[in-house]
């Protein structure tokens, strides 16, 4: 006869699973009649509790993309091409699969400055692209938007000439947060096409700033400056008169690292990273032997190029921090102590035919100058007569 299994009774109100939480290490105080006082943490003061963790962008992949190069993009540099199709790949990316050869152009490695031409074929490989930014920024872009739209001089479905305010940066860069390039794209259209920078100008310089608003007329515009088409005219504040009071300013320029800080120099012909610039000038009007007024039209586009070369001749630019050299010479009373220099013109070839000629007035503390020195803006202005190479 089988004999039978002795039954352990179950607790009523208790599943299967609820005979482990009756065993001894798991059993509650309660049920052997004894309590344990519990233990309080200890309170953490809110200054030594982590810092909650930022929330980084979201990443999207891509897969592998055959891409065209339109006609629109014709002359474009290759890492341009791929600022201007992924908004949302950083610079660093860019430069790191086209330097490692995960990019290929018609089936051939290539180099970031390398241009492309209309119809050639760009493999891209998959890419970490950000997620589209939240819609909460649109307040900020629609601060820019308005900001660029008081300081606009001219535009039209290709060209924006922006008066730039001296003090404000053109890009950025260590410490610079609010610039000129970061603002451009509160101007995207509708297309997806942001507006971009064909040159570029000193954080105190003010005056035309030149943006292209599609890849097309950036393509252009670039090649207008390439092949030094586009005219540029400047004006200027010295101490004393130059002598003659119209010439040519031929030098060799290279940069030059000190300390913390860089800056351009004259340099030999022939020195390695020399770089030959050429401007000219006229004197337009002086007051009291002291102080001139300048037009001047740089040929080539050379960094600090006028404030450097008006330095070499003695002339340098009134309020210039970086290249001002004359000892113990004192800013008349009444004048501000900043750059005295204006992009005042631009004119260049329309992308699409004709002609963008712009003309920007004098910033508050040059008007506030040529007030106090009897300067008239609507004079003639000599440097008209001055050739264009």
């Amino acid at each position: 006869m089988p004999m039978k299994k002795k039954m352990r009774p179950r607790c009523a109100g208790h599943g299967v699973n609820s005979r482990r939480g009756a065993s001894k290490r798991g059993a509650p105080a309660a049920a052997h009649g004894k309590t344990k006082p519990r233990q309080e943490r200890p309170a953490v003061h809110p200054a030594a509790r982590p810092a909650p963790r930022k929330e980084e962008a979201p990443l999207l992949p891509t897969g592998v993309q055959t891409l065209a190069v339109t006609p629109d993009e014709d002359g474009m540099r290759v890492d341009r091409f791929l600022e201007a199709r992924f908004s949302g790949l950083s610079f660093s990316h860019i430069q790191r699969i086209i330097r490692k050869g995960e990019l290929r152009v018609n089936g051939k490695r290539a180099q970031p400055k390398d241009r492309l031409a209309s119809g050639q074929s760009v493999r891209i490989p998959p890419l970490r692209l950000e997620a589209p930014k939240p819609r909460a920024e649109s307040s900020a872009q629609d601060k820019d938007r308005a900001f660029l739209k008081s300081i606009t001089l001219h535009e039209d479905d290709d060209v924006i000439v922006l008066n730039k305010p001296a003090g404000l940066a053109v890009q950025g860069g260590s410490g610079t947060t609010r610039h000129i390039d970061g603002m451009l794209a509160a101007l995207t259209g509708r297309d997806g096409q942001r507006p971009r920078l064909v040159h570029r100008l000193d954080k105190e310089t003010a005056g035309c700033l030149l943006v292209a608003k599609n890849r097309f007329s950036a393509a252009a515009l670039a090649k207008t400056f390439r092949s030094r088409a586009a005219r540029k005219i400047y004006w200027a504040l010295v101490p004393g008169i130059p002598k003659p009071k119209q010439g040519r300013i031929s030098t060799f320029l290279a940069k030059e690292e000190r300390e913390e800080d860089s800056f351009m120099r004259v340099a030999r012909h022939g020195e390695e990273g020399a770089s030959h610039a050429v401007t000219y000038y006229a004197v337009v009007e002086s007051a009291a032997n002291r102080l001139s007024w300048l037009s001047l039209k740089p040929v080539t586009g050379r960094t600090h190029q006028l404030r450097v070369q008006m330095a070499h001749i003695r002339h340098p630019i009134v309020g210039d921090p970086k290249y001002f050299s004359i000892e113990n010479w004192e800013l008349p009373g009444g004048l501000q102590n900043r750059l005295h220099l204006l992009a005042r013109r631009i004119v260049v070839p329309h992308p699409r035919g004709g002609t963008v000629d712009v003309t920007a007035p004098l910033p508050p503390h040059m008007q506030q100058s040529w007030n106090l020195l009897g300067f008239d803006a609507r004079r003639y202005d000599p440097i008209e007569d001055a050739p264009e190479a």
